[in-house]
């Protein structure tokens, strides 16, 4: 049967190219079915409501600044190590319209646990909306990607391998989630040392939540009880956040109708 070719894009060139780094990451993957009642309670309101992935950022970003490990990454150089971030940098995958087809690209938060809910939801419609060649990173992916094949893979190495700089253009951990499309994904790849994902949310708050790693960085034991303490993250910390959100819009509408006659 006669068929036809179809010329790599620059994005398709990209993401083979992060899959050729991340095949060889010895990754394992630990569940948790969580509960997060209060927090779906926090989030139901008439008012715009922060997105899931806002909250999970947020939650997993405060998980991170806890768990020293969740901030490590394996290096290559100057030889085989661990390196440890001061501070989390997140990497978020989008899916966007370019040149007729749709991507995946990525953008990335320096410090998201310092960042507000309102602040990180701003940002990632910003990076879901903008004109794609105005984000800054997904302008630089594309460009990488329009390299020569050893040019693009000596310079991915070489940033996934100095410790200062693989942070600054990977991320320390990924976001990648389908559960808006009623799917999850079970075997992501990054070359990251976590990536996290989740499921659709049941309307009593269940959710299967996933943390996938670098075996070479930590143990599963760890992981497990990071799983446990981010559910406890996500009611607490993230859910009094959102009830703060709530009265001060609440606030705002009252001050702004005035008092009644």
């Amino acid at each position: 049967m006669r068929g036809r070719t179809i010329k790599l894009s620059a994005s398709r060139r990209l993401v083979g190219d992060l899959m050729r780094f991340s095949i060889g990451v010895p990754r394992v993957t630990v569940q948790r079915q969580m509960n997060l009642r209060p927090l779906l309670a926090a989030r139901d309101g008439p008012d715009s409501r922060p997105s899931w992935t806002v909250l999970f950022l947020k939650g997993y970003a405060l998980l991170s600044q806890e768990i020293p490990e969740l901030r490590r990454a394996y290096i290559k150089l100057p030889w085989p190590q661990l390196y440890e971030y001061p501070a989390s940098v997140a990497s978020i995958a989008h899916e966007r319209e370019h040149d007729g087809e749709r991507v995946v690209l990525l953008s990335t938060i320096k410090g998201p646990e310092q960042r507000s809910i309102t602040e990180l939801g701003t940002l990632i419609r910003s990076a879901r909306s903008l004109p794609v060649l105005e984000i800054k990173e997904f302008r630089r992916s594309l460009e990488l990607a329009r390299a020569p094949a050893p040019v693009r893979w000596l310079l991915m190495w070489l940033g996934l391998n100095i410790g200062r700089k693989r942070a600054r253009y990977f991320g320390t951990f990924q976001l990648s989630v389908y559960s808006g499309l009623g799917a999850e994904s079970l075997n992501p790849l990054s070359p990251l040392t976590t990536l996290f994902n989740y499921g659709p949310i049941g309307e009593d708050g269940s959710v299967t939540v996933r943390i996938h790693y670098d075996h070479r960085v930590m143990d599963g034991a760890n992981v497990a009880r990071a799983l446990e303490r981010f559910e406890r993250i996500l009611n607490g910390e993230v859910t009094d956040e959102v009830k703060s959100l709530v009265q001060r819009g609440a606030a705002t509408i009252m001050t702004s109708v005035g008092p009644s006659k």
